[in-house]
């Protein structure tokens, strides 16, 4: 067999590898933020996340892995899209960053107040 094949199935194998691993580094990454995004009681939105970023790195053995760094979009009120990020070294996550806000007003807009008949502030007639 010609090297020139050799070189091409071998890079063939790698590229494979390498987009094999990436897949499962990004389901990683979903299922954190997706748990996430749970336990703060926000909204995942377009339920994906986007590599921003792919770079070497070392893990805390020493070990050489693949730093990766997905983007992705969520809501804590429903109306605005704030930007989160998450960092994983191989599989393993390092960082995820969802900055907060506080809630906006309109989030209390279905509860009761006290002097009101209904759920709803009424109107001036």
């Amino acid at each position: 067999m010609p090297w020139a094949e050799v070189l091409s199935l071998l890079a063939m194998v790698a590229g494979g590898a390498l987009w094999f691993d990436s897949f499962q580094s990004r389901e990683a990454g979903m299922r954190a933020v997706r748990a996430a995004c749970l336990a703060e009681d926000l909204l995942l939105l377009d339920d994906t996340v986007a590599l921003a970023s792919l770079r070497p790195g070392r893990d805390d053995e020493g070990r050489l892995r693949l730093r990766r760094v997905y983007r992705f979009e969520f809501s804590d009120t429903g109306n605005n899209r704030r930007d989160g990020h998450l960092t994983l070294l191989g599989s393993e996550l390092v960082t995820l960053h969802l900055p907060h806000s506080e809630r906006s007003p309109l989030c209390s807009l279905g509860t009761t107040d006290e002097g009101q008949d209904g759920p709803f502030p009424r109107l001036p007639s």
